[in-house]
C-alpha cells in the first residue's frame, strides 16, 4: 500500500500549495485556470478513449453502466459524501462538493490506477503508482487553486479505491489483459471527457452515475472478444 499512501500525500499537499496559490488570484484567473483544466481533462479523456478496439463495447457499457447508476442515484451519494466532509470540515465554500467530486473522479478513473494498484498488489511494486503521484500532486495544485479544500478530501477516494484494488491485486489480474484494460481505459476516457465537459461549464453530466460502466466494459469484452 505503500503506492496509495504517497499517492494520498502527493493530492494533500498539492491541494495545500493550490489552496495557499488560489488565494492570492483574482477571480477571473482562477476561473481561466479552471477552463485551462477542463481543456487539459478533456484532451485526456479523448486521449484515453483512442484507446478502445471495439467502440460498440464501450458505448454498451456507457449505457448500460448510465441506466444502473442513474437507478442507485452513485452521483447523489457522492456528492453528500462531500457535504458529510465540507459540514465536519466547516467549509463555507461554495465549490467544495464539487472539488471532491471532480478530483475524486479524475484520480480514480485510468489506467495507471487500474495497473499500479494491481500491480503492487501481486509484486509489491509501486513504481507506476509513484509515477501516479506526481502526476495527481501536479494536478492538485491547479484543481485546489480553482476548486478550493474540496479536491483534498479526494485523498479519501485514492484511499479506498486504490487500496481495494491492491489488496485485491491478485484476483484481479485479468484486469491487466490487454483487451481488457482497453476498453476499460477507453470508457473510462469518455467518463473523464463528461468531467471536462464540467469543467468548461458546458454540460452537466453526472458522471458519477456512470462508475457502473466499467464493470460492463470488463464483462463485455470477456464475453464478446
Amino acid at each position: 500500500m505503500k503506492g496509495t499512501m504517497v499517492n494520498m500525500l502527493a493530492v494533500v499537499v498539492g491541494s495545500l500549495l493550490g489552496l495557499a496559490v488560489g488565494s492570492k488570484l483574482p477571480e477571473r484567473l482562477r476561473r481561466l485556470l479552471l477552463q485551462v483544466l477542463g481543456l487539459g481533462t478533456l484532451f485526456l479523456g479523448f486521449d484515453m478513449g483512442t484507446k478502445t478496439q471495439h467502440f460498440m463495447i464501450v458505448l454498451g457499457s456507457l449505457l448500460c453502466g448510465g441506466i444502473v447508476g442513474e437507478i442507485l442515484n452513485f452521483e447523489r451519494r457522492l456528492e453528500a459524501l462531500g457535504q458529510w466532509l465540507q459540514a465536519r470540515t466547516g467549509s463555507s465554500s461554495g465549490t467544495f462538493v464539487a472539488g471532491f467530486v471532480t478530483a475524486s473522479l479524475v484520480y480514480c478513473i485510468g489506467a495507471l490506477t487500474i495497473v499500479g494498484s494491481i500491480q503492487e498488489g501481486i509484486s509489491g511494486d509501486p513504481t507506476l503508482l509513484y509515477t501516479k503521484s506526481l502526476l495527481d500532486g501536479a494536478a492538485s495544485v491547479a484543481f485546489a487553486a480553482s476548486l478550493g479544500l474540496g479536491v483534498a478530501f479526494a485523498a479519501l477516494t485514492v484511499l479506498v479505491v486504490q487500496g481495494l484494488l491492491t489488496l485485491l491485486g491478485a484476483q484481479l489480474q485479468f484486469l491487466l489483459n490487454p483487451a481488457v484494460l482497453n476498453e476499460l481505459t477507453a470508457t473510462g476516457g469518455l467518463m473523464v471527457v463528461g468531467v471536462g465537459l464540467l469543467l468548461l461549464d458546458v454540460v452537466r453530466i453526472p458522471v458519477a452515475n456512470l462508475l457502473p460502466a466499467l464493470v460492463f466494459a470488463v464483462v463485455f469484452t470477456l464475453l464478446f472478444t
